[in-house]
């Protein structure tokens, strides 16, 4: 596995991380119920496959599945303290608008635990006012650093699919450890080395940690293929993987994970690091 330095956080976490929407969304990508003994069983093996293949980094919220996602972590991760050699990560979210102790709370106990190691703004779309209310005395980024100061998590973050004026406000404010964006082989709009600009090159030179979500697509491309091409048989799964993993500036790319021959799959990938890519080649239009 290979592990990097999450920003300016001093953990060191894995390249891959496991995602934790698909352990709680009924239907997401595909037939699941999490209540369904047989979904169970392929979830808890899954995890315990990430373990043993050095994933230490686990990220959850208690918007997935209305808690569902961080029950099952809590139950899969009782008693782990560490993987690969390195101190197990707990990543949770709190919804923008709702209390951010009493939202943590109640994780913490979904969880079983008694800090995460960060608690981020679930975000989707930020508006400048939204913004405003974050960074204002008393807003969202106050009350996440009044439960750092607690020891109830270590570091603060957001997550964001937009790169807009907001995303930059939030970096730029100095209030948060991490940012997690949405980037892929399709949504390339936090990275663009021929400019170069995008809100990850943002977030590394004000040393935040980066973290990427839907970084196979969320399906997308898979459904965008089956439109174009409906005979093509090929797995691109892995390869969607490398691009985000050939990005420098992105530290953990996380993938959503339920079932124990996904995540080989994807142990497999964070080993190959000579199948990492240059982005800045591939970008060329003169050769």
């Amino acid at each position: 596995m290979e592990y990097t330095t999450l920003g300016g956080t001093g953990a060191k976490v894995s390249r891959i991380g496991f995602g934790g929407a698909t352990l709680g969304l009924t239907n997401y990508l595909g037939r699941f119920d999490p209540d369904d003994a047989g979904d169970r069983a392929a979830m808890f093996a899954a995890i315990e496959v990430a373990l043993e293949g050095g994933i230490n980094y686990y990220d959850t919220a208690p918007g997935y599945g209305a808690g569902a996602s961080e029950r099952v972590l809590g139950q899969a991760l009782r008693g782990v303290e560490s993987s690969g050699g390195c101190p197990l990560f707990v990543a949770t979210k709190v919804p923008y608008g709702v209390d951010v102790r009493t939202s943590l709370e109640a994780s913490l106990e979904r969880l079983g635990r008694p800090h995460v190691d960060l608690l981020q703004i679930h975000g989707d779309s930020f508006t400048t006012e939204q913004t405003d209310a974050i960074l204002a005395p008393g807003g969202v980024a106050e009350r996440l650093h009044s439960v750092k100061a607690e020891g109830l998590t270590r570091h603060v973050g957001f997550t964001t699919e937009d790169n807009n004026d907001s995303v930059y406000r939030l970096i730029r404010s100095g209030r948060f450890d991490t940012v997690q964006v949405c980037y892929n082989l399709l949504f390339q709009h936090p990275y663009d080395p021929t400019r170069p600009f995008g809100s990850l090159l943002e977030a590394r030179s004000h040393g935040l940690g980066t973290l990427t979500m839907r970084t196979t697509t969320s399906g997308t491309f898979q459904r965008w293929l089956a439109m174009v091409n409906p005979a093509d048989t090929f797995d691109y799964s892995s390869a969607l993987v490398q691009f985000v993993l050939s990005n420098p500036h992105v530290d953990v790319a996380l993938v959503g994970m339920r079932d124990p021959d996904v995540v080989r799959a994807n142990l497999a990938v964070a080993d190959d690091l000579a199948g990492r890519i240059d982005l800045a080649a591939l970008h060329e239009r003169y050769v």
